[in-house]
């Protein structure tokens, strides 16, 4: 990963199983707008697992990634919004999310590699 950052998120679905299964499937193949952005922004790799209604994100960034930057560019981008409201219909928030805000931050309390 030399210099990139590890990004590890949670976000919940719907209790639906209608609409986790179109959830599913629109991840099947994502638009590839939307890939293009995310590539556009160092983003090297993003993966979604799912258990029940909630969903953990890991991403795997380079070094210029900008948080910051990328977040603006989302903002400002028609078919990245149009992809952000279709998601929403499938997702909530979880419990700990703040108001306003969708994936969030997971805490990281083990790790292997910091074991003797």
């Amino acid at each position: 990963m030399s210099g990139g950052k590890r990004f590890v998120q949670a976000l919940d679905l719907q209790d639906d199983p209608q609409l986790i299964a179109e959830y599913r499937q629109h991840h099947q193949r994502i638009w590839p707008e939307i890939a293009a952005h995310l590539r556009q922004h160092g983003i090297l790799s993003m993966e979604i697992y799912l258990l029940g209604t909630r969903l953990v994100m890991v991403m795997e960034t380079g070094a210029d990634y900008d948080a910051a930057a990328f977040n603006a560019a989302s903002l400002g981008h028609p078919k990245v919004q149009e992809w952000e409201a279709l998601m929403w219909r499938y997702q909530c928030a979880t419990p700990w999310t703040p108001d306003g805000e969708k994936w969030v931050p997971m805490e990281n309390i083990f790790s292997l590699t910091d074991q003797p």
